[in-house]
């Protein structure tokens, strides 16, 4: 008999609110888009979907839709669920930027 294989999902190791924020700034370095709008939703999920679409004015369907890897959020909607998870963006100059 084989094994059960269960997909993994990272959102229940993201127990801590550092964690997430440790995460979200780790797919934020990478530069990839998708990865960023994924990981804003594994985070978004770890936080728990409806807490975040009922602060953001958002329905969870366009969450879930907008925040996976396949999604392309508005800015809008980044920075509304940044802040609903208790997060800013920040900018730092680069050492490579004159």
């Amino acid at each position: 008999m084989k094994p059960a294989i269960r997909a993994f999902d990272p959102a229940a190791y993201l127990k801590t609110p550092a964690a997430r924020a440790a995460y979200l700034s780790e797919a934020f370095e990478t530069g990839d888009v998708a990865f960023i709008a994924d990981a804003l939703g594994v985070v978004a999920r770890a936080e728990g979907m409806t807490r975040i679409a009922r602060d953001t004015d958002l329905s969870r369907e366009a969450l879930y839709r907008a925040l996976s890897s396949n999604g392309n959020p508005e800015l809008s909607t980044v920075l509304k669920v940044t802040a609903a998870l208790g997060l800013k963006l920040k900018i730092e100059k680069t050492s490579d930027m004159t």
